[in-house]
């Protein structure tokens, strides 16, 4: 059986399975990844690895992109204490316990090759948190933390995997020099993608008005930003995250209504694709993972996988709860700006640690030999055990998130609906007002139609027997002044969001409205 053919059927089998969850209620990377090992045990089937490289460079920049585009930034700075004290401190707490757990706990682990495990199971998965927390009901501070959290505690675990690896290698580590290159990293990664940012800007706004080019430049940026960042050992995670950011506050500044349109109708099905073929490649490891390892009874790897697995959630929760109350006792403005922190938010951030892919391809990443051209020790443990935190993270909580939330009464806030109101609001009184400053001298008979203008349309299709017909020039003028009123529209959108007042979720969804409509008037303009 050919590639293609195997990509096909995995293809299919992700799309039927995604319709299986909207009506089972179980998150669908869940059912993918138990899909993917119920396959990988089928005897006959050819062996489809998963390959390191391949994942670090065509599925991590698109995805890690995706999900800083539909970040809101004002959300996510809002929220930048909890999500740094995670994405940095939790990941470096994670990296040495479970480190001092392997060590100690399982025979012939050096410290090494445990803090190297330790560096990979430690960061949290991105598109595994997003896909966990997608249509809970949990307030959206909660949200942003999750998914801002796993967006910037990959860099995190990458760059510690990458000075682990290295002593195991080289048998020298220095805790000074390892500092210092994690801040010209991370701080390096974050300028380039910013700068990245600013350049795939320019080329957009130089370049024909084209919604297809446009769509296609936004997947080259990620890639482009992730290969530079790469090849300057800089974080390629932090420069694709800082460049997502950027552009998606600002793509109404180069991006037409129509390549708005497009672009995110090509992304959600690109995202989805992307998504499914990887938990399921996920699950289909398993078998290959087990037929690697002979050292240890099969017993004794149940054991271990339980042993790190269970660390790995206990250290999260041990972190979570100090991190969250510890701050808010010792400064009276962290109590007071966060306002919405109670027990049950902790609860549902210190469970939400589930590993992904990331980690599994860090830990096929691992070199075979090392400077004395000896084997990397207890490679094929480390992998085994990565497996199976993933696939206990996975499986456990993210089938158990769903109870929790209903057990602990969690309902989402309203803050969201209410600025969507509150602009709506505004906005309506503002056109109201423009349309009596500006368009007050245009005629009685005009005047009410662009007050009502779903009439129009009805107007339109009945003119013949309508009583009260429209000449081509009236309906003409009628189309102008109501995409003049939309571009009023959108620029009072943004201008609520500039001065704090809507964040980016209701921003989103009034332009995408505003979009819609403006692509409809497009059309009856050139009929």
């Amino acid at each position: 059986m050919h590639v293609i053919e195997i990509i096909i059927i995995l293809l299919a089998v992700v799309t039927a399975l995604a319709e299986i969850t909207d009506k089972v209620r179980i998150p669908y990377p869940i059912l993918l990844v138990l899909a993917g090992f119920a396959i990988g045990f089928v005897p006959g089937l050819p062996r489809l690895d998963l390959d390191p490289d391949i994942i670090f460079l065509l599925f991590l920049p698109p995805m890690l992109y995706a999900d800083a585009w539909y970040t809101s930034w004002p959300d996510f700075k809002a929220a930048r204490r909890p999500i740094g004290l995670l994405a940095v401190g939790c990941v470096i707490f994670t990296t040495c316990a479970i480190a001092w757990v392997a060590h100690t706990f399982i025979p012939g682990v050096g410290w090494p090759e445990a803090f190297v495990l330790g560096a990979i199971i430690s960061p949290t998965d991105t598109l595994a948190a997003t896909a966990a927390t997608q249509g809970l009901n949990v307030p959206k501070r909660v949200v942003t933390i999750i998914q801002g959290e796993s967006l910037v505690n990959d860099s995190t675990g990458l760059i510690a995997y990458r000075f682990a690896v290295a002593a195991v290698v080289t048998g020298a580590f220095s805790l000074g020099d390892a500092t210092l290159q994690f801040f010209v990293v991370a701080g390096g990664g974050i300028l380039l993608g910013v700068g990245i940012g600013y350049i795939f800007k320019w080329i957009h706004q130089i370049t024909p008005d084209n919604a297809t080019t446009d769509t296609t430049l936004t997947f080259i940026t990620p890639f482009v930003c992730y290969l530079v960042a790469d090849h300057l050992g800089l974080s390629a995670v932090l420069a694709v995250v800082a460049c997502g950011l950027l552009l998606s506050r600002k793509a109404n500044e180069f991006l037409s209504q129509k390549a708005r349109i497009q672009a995110i109708a090509t992304w959600d099905t690109v995202v989805f694709i992307m998504n499914g073929i990887i938990f399921i490649l996920i699950g289909l490891q398993l078998p290959y993972v087990l037929d690697a390892i002979q050292k240890f009874s099969l017993a004794d790897l149940i054991l271990y996988g339980l042993m790190i697995s269970g660390a790995v959630i206990l250290v999260r929760i041990i972190w979570v709860y100090p991190g969250a109350y510890i701050p808010r006792w010792l400064s009276k403005e962290i109590r007071e700006r966060e306002t919405s922190t109670n027990v049950k938010t902790v609860t549902i951030v210190a469970w939400s640690g589930i590993r992904g892919v990331v980690s599994l391809a860090a830990a096929m990443a691992l070199p075979l030999t090392v400077a004395n051209d000896s084997p990397f020790p207890n490679r094929d443990l480390i992998i085994f055990l990565t497996f199976s935190v993933i696939f206990a993270t996975l499986v456990l909580q993210g089938l158990s998130l769903r109870p929790l939330i209903k057990w602990l009464g969690l309902k989402p806030d309203n803050q969201v609906a209410k600025d969507e109101e509150e602009a709506r609001l505004r906005i309506a009184s503002g056109l109201i007002e423009h349309i009596e400053e500006n368009y007050s001298l245009i005629g009685d008979d005009l005047l009410p139609i662009i007050k009502s203008k779903y009439e129009i349309r009805i107007q339109r299709i009945r003119k013949d027997q309508s009583k009260q017909k429209l000449d081509d020039e009236t309906v003409q003028a009628f189309l102008r002044i109501q995409r003049e009123l939309i571009e009023t529209e959108r620029k009072m959108v943004y201008l609520l969001r500039k001065e704090g007042k809507i964040n980016e979720e209701v921003l989103r969804k009034i332009d995408y409205e505003l979009d819609l409509e403006e692509t409809r008037l497009i059309l009856e303009t050139n009929e």
